[in-house]
């Protein structure tokens, strides 16, 4: 395992069990310590595959509403003659709410319950996405975005704490994993029914089909979670929040986290945000569905999540991370190809080397937090969301300034510093090494 990069042992906060058990019990009887873990879910417990289900259906339908517009930029400008840089802030504005939303919901799931903060902030996220398709203007489509954004932010202020607080740790990578699988899952959906109903008829018609794909979501995700059973309710202290967050970001190790996720998500923001206009002019001249179908490569990020569990197992942490970079950052290369093929494979290994970057590092938080978990992974979440927001801002104009190679030379900068990030990890864990063998 990697020192610079494996996270700490994690605390659970004191909570009455459900139900006692056996484990429990014993220790107790003994003297000795109670297992700290002995309420939470693992594989064959009641409610495990529930969690992850309903999980996976909130990480679906939160990122088919907050990239709804993505696939459609190209029909949005031209229905509202609006340019890319102008047309990608129905996404970046998106983001900017979540990312500014995120650090408070999360100080309110402290206070109120993950679970609660879920179901909520989807009940209001759903009913919002009701209304967008009816926007008047361009400049009503992103203030609705936003505050879409900013309703969404809930759900991954709250889900990786849930699953942190309700999932043993040696599954926990494998739970985390299943909710970001549902992240791609709902991305490639949303922006494949999208584009289809959008080239038939309209793009308003394709926001409402996403509304309604979002809004099913929502229902199974009610249906499936479990009560939350070891959730203690802290109270509301702005002060105690900002100690919390200043400590966070005095870890190095979670610094460095912030990081890489802010500058993958750098490039999965600028890449998605821009393709749909590379794709619909010549030399290739795609229809919206097509642009649409483009991504059902989002599948490939389905399985790169799956497996970051194993991934991290065989290659340790920074490992991955290092494949995630190469990955990533051969496919920009490949992209430049005016050659329908070679852009397909470029998408893929972007997002296969985004995924397994973004499943490893957030995953690293979680576990790393020792308190204040749901502070530790909002940060992230701001980071990562923030990311896409200048990635997708920079990248539009990239594109519009000087074309395609202009994005991926944005996009390979954010990579070589994701690079040159892990790599000063690498060497401070080779440095601590030696200083404990010496």
């Amino acid at each position: 395992m990697d020192a610079a990069f494996d996270p700490a042992p994690s605390s659970t906060p004191s909570a009455k069990p459900a139900s006692p058990t056996t484990a429990a019990s014993a220790d107790s009887a003994s003297g000795r310590p109670a297992d700290p873990e002995a309420t939470k879910l693992s594989p064959g417990d009641p409610g495990h595959s529930r969690m992850r289900l309903a999980l996976f259906a909130a990480g679906l339908a939160t990122f088919a509403l907050l990239y709804s517009t993505q696939a459609l930029l190209p029909e949005i400008s031209h229905s509202l003659g609006a340019t890319p840089d102008q047309a990608s802030w129905t996404v970046s504005g998106a983001t900017i709410g979540l990312a500014v939303a995120v650090l408070p919901l999360a100080a309110l799931s402290e206070r109120f319950g993950r679970r609660r903060m879920l179901t909520v902030s989807m009940t209001v996220a759903v009913a919002l996405a009701l209304v967008i398709p009816f926007a008047p203007s361009l400049g009503a489509l992103i203030a609705l975005r936003t505050a879409q954004g900013a309703a969404i932010a809930g759900v991954p202020a709250s889900a990786m704490a849930f699953l942190s607080d309700e999932v043993r740790s040696r599954h926990l990578v494998g739970a985390i994993g299943l909710f970001v699988a549902g992240n791609s899952v709902g991305g490639m959906s949303g922006r494949i029914l999208t584009g289809w109903v959008t080239q038939a008829w309209g793009w308003r018609a394709g926001l409402a089909a996403v509304a309604l794909t979002s809004l099913l979501a929502l229902v199974a995700y009610q249906l499936l979670v479990p009560r939350a059973r070891n959730f203690t309710p802290a109270p509301l202290n702005p002060r105690a929040v900002a100690r919390t967050v200043g400590r966070h970001l005095r870890n190095p190790l979670l610094v460095r986290l912030y990081v890489i996720g802010g500058l993958f998500m750098t490039v999965f923001g600028a890449v998605y945000t821009t393709i749909g206009y590379r794709l619909v002019a010549e030399p290739f001249g795609l229809s919206q569905g097509l642009v649409g179908s483009i991504f059902v490569i989002y599948l490939v990020g389905t399985a790169a999540s799956a497996t970051a569990g194993r991934l991290n197992s065989w290659l340790g942490r920074r490992g991955t991370l290092y494949l995630g970079i190469g990955t990533a950052s051969a496919g920009l290369l490949l992209s430049l190809a005016d050659n329908m093929a070679a852009v397909v494979l470029g998408l893929v290994l972007i997002t296969a080397g985004f995924f397994a970057g973004h499943s490893v590092a957030s995953g690293s938080v979680s576990q790393t937090a020792t308190e204040g978990k749901a502070q530790a992974s909002a940060l992230y979440q701001m980071a990562y969301y923030l990311g896409s927001s200048v990635g997708g801002a920079l990248g539009a104009a990239a594109f519009a300034s000087a074309g395609w190679s202009a994005t991926v030379a944005l996009t390979l900068t954010a990579m070589t510093l994701a690079a040159g990030v892990t790599l000063y990890a690498t060497r401070r864990a080779v440095v601590q090494r030696r200083a404990v063998a010496a």
